[in-house]
C-alpha cells in the first residue's frame, strides 16, 4: 500500500498524534464557544467520556477572547476550529489554543495562511489542514463533481505543498467527505502520497444510529489498513459525549485502544427463553462504573454451551426459570433467572475484591456443571464437541495406518 500517514509525530497540548501513537480520539463541541459555563461543561462531559482532545468553534471575536478561559480549565488539548477569517485563527492561538484548524477552501489564500503559520510556529503548536469535499477551493469545484476523490487529494497535496514551502511540517491533514467510499479512497491515496499524521471522519454522518454506522464502515476500513492516526464521529447530537462512545467502540472493536468493559451478546433466536434484551441494557449501564476492560458475555440459552464465549471474564446464560453464571469456558455458578444480573455483579466485584482472581465455592460450580449438562443441546456442535470428534479421528487413524484411506483395483 506505500507508506501510512503515521511516519511523523505532531504533539496537540500533551498528546502525541501519528508515528505509531495510539489513535486519538477527539470531538468537537456542540455550544456557542463564548458561552464559557456551557462549554466547559460539555469539554467535562466528553472528557469524561474519553476524549484525548476537544475542538470548539471560533467563528466571532468573542469566541477566541473565551478561549483564554476555556484552555486553563480544560483537562484535555482545546484545537481552535477556523473558517472564512484567518485573523481569528491568530486570536486563537494567542489565547492558548494548543492546535489550530484551517480549512483550504476558505481560510483566504497562502499569504494568509502563512501569516497563521508563522503565529504557529512561533507558539511552537500544531495545525490542521482540514480539507472538506463542500469547501473545496474554488479551482478545484469542477473537478469536484467529475472525480471527488481527486479533487479532495488535490486540495490537501496542495496545502501540504504550500506547509512545505513555508517549511512548516507540524501539522496533520484531514479530508472529510459525506460519501464513505470517497473517504476511504481519498485517504487511502493521501496516505501514499505524504507522511504527515491524518486524522479521519465522515463529515456530517447523520443520526446516532446511521451515523454511527456509516463512521463505523469509513474509519474501521482505514483504520484496519493502518491509515489514520486521530479521529472525530461526527453525529446530530447535541450530546457531544456519544460520538467518543462510538469512537472508542471503533478502536476497541480493532484492539487498537483499550478502555472499560467490553460486551458480548448473541444476537438471539427461537430458542430464547429469558428477557435478555433487558439484561443486555441493564448490564451495559451497570458496565459503566467499571473502568477495566473486563469482557462479560451474554448468551441467550445454553444450546452451544459456553465454548463460544470460553475467552469472556465472566458469562451468562439463561433459561426460563433458572441461569447459570460462568468465568472463562467454565461454571461458576446456577441462580434464579430474576436475580441474574444482581450475581453476575456480585461474581464481579468478588473478582476485583480477590486481586482480580475467580472465587468459586466447588458446591455451587458443581450444581452450575449439572444444570449445563441439562439444558444443553446433546446435538449441537459445540467447539468442545468438534474438538472431542476431532480427537478421536486422530486416535482411530493412529490406531491403523491404512484407516480412512481409499484404495482401488489395478
Amino acid at each position: 500500500m506505500g507508506v501510512v500517514a503515521s511516519a511523523r509525530q505532531i504533539h496537540v497540548g500533551g498528546v502525541a498524534i501519528g508515528g505509531g501513537a495510539p489513535v486519538a480520539v477527539q470531538t468537537m463541541t456542540k455550544t456557542e464557544t463564548a458561552n464559557v459555563s456551557a462549554t466547559m461543561d460539555q469539554i467535562l462531559r466528553v472528557a469524561d467520556a474519553g476524549a484525548d482532545l476537544v475542538r470548539c468553534a471560533v467563528p466571532r471575536e468573542e469566541d477566541a477572547e473565551a478561549l483564554k478561559t476555556i484552555v486553563a480549565q480544560s483537562p484535555i488539548p482545546v484545537i481552535a476550529d477556523i473558517h472564512f477569517n484567518h485573523t481569528l485563527a491568530l486570536k486563537a492561538i494567542d489565547a492558548g489554543a494548543h492546535c489550530v484548524r484551517i480549512n483550504p477552501g476558505n481560510i483566504g489564500g497562502p499569504d494568509k495562511t502563512a501569516e497563521v503559520v508563522e503565529k504557529a510556529r512561533a507558539a511552537r503548536i500544531p495545525i490542521r489542514v482540514g480539507v472538506n469535499s463542500g469547501s473545496l477551493p474554488g479551482h478545484l469545484r469542477e473537478l469536484d463533481f467529475t472525480n471527488p476523490v481527486e479533487a479532495l487529494v488535490t486540495a490537501a497535496t496542495e496545502w501540504v505543498e504550500l506547509m512545505h514551502r513555508l517549511d512548516f511540517y507540524d501539522f496533520k491533514v484531514s479530508m472529510k467527505s459525506t460519501s464513505v467510499p470517497n473517504t476511504i479512497a481519498s485517504n487511502r491515496l493521501l496516505a501514499e502520497k505524504i507522511d504527515h499524521p491524518l486524522h479521519l471522519g465522515v463529515t456530517e454522518a447523520g443520526t446516532k444510529w446511521s451515523g454511527s454506522l456509516k463512521s463505523a464502515v469509513g474509519l474501521g476500513t482505514l483504520l484496519a489498513d493502518g491509515i489514520g492516526d486521530t479521529i472525530r464521529i461526527s453525529l446530530s447530537t447535541f450530546h457531544a459525549e456519544e460520538e467518543v462512545k462510538v469512537a472508542w467502540e471503533i478502536l476497541k472493536a480493532l484492539k487498537l485502544r483499550e478502555r472499560g468493559p467490553v460486551l458480548i451478546a448473541c444476537p438471539t433466536c427461537g430458542r430464547l427463553q429469558f428477557d435478555m434484551d433487558s439484561v443486555v441494557v441493564e448490564v451495559e449501564r451497570r458496565l459503566e462504573a467499571y473502568e477495566d476492560p473486563i469482557e462479560v458475555s451474554i448468551l441467550g440459552c445454553a444450546v452451544n454451551g459456553i465454548g463460544e464465549a470460553r475467552h469472556a471474564d465472566f458469562g451468562i446464560t439463561g433459561a426460563k426459570d433458572s441461569a447459570m453464571i460462568f468465568s472463562k469456558g467454565e461454571p461458576l455458578k446456577k441462580v434464579r433467572t430474576e436475580d441474574l444480573v444482581e450475581e453476575l455483579f456480585a461474581e464481579i466485584d468478588r473478582y476485583y475484591a480477590a486481586g482480580k482472581r475467580v472465587v468459586a465455592d466447588d458446591r455451587q460450580r458443581a450444581e452450575a456443571e449439572a444444570w449445563l449438562a441439562e439444558n444443553e443441546d446433546e446435538t449441537a456442535m459445540t467447539p468442545e464437541r468438534l474438538a472431542a470428534l476431532e480427537r478421536e479421528q486422530a486416535d482411530r487413524e493412529a490406531a491403523s495406518p491404512v484407516a480412512g484411506r481409499r484404495f482401488t483395483r489395478a
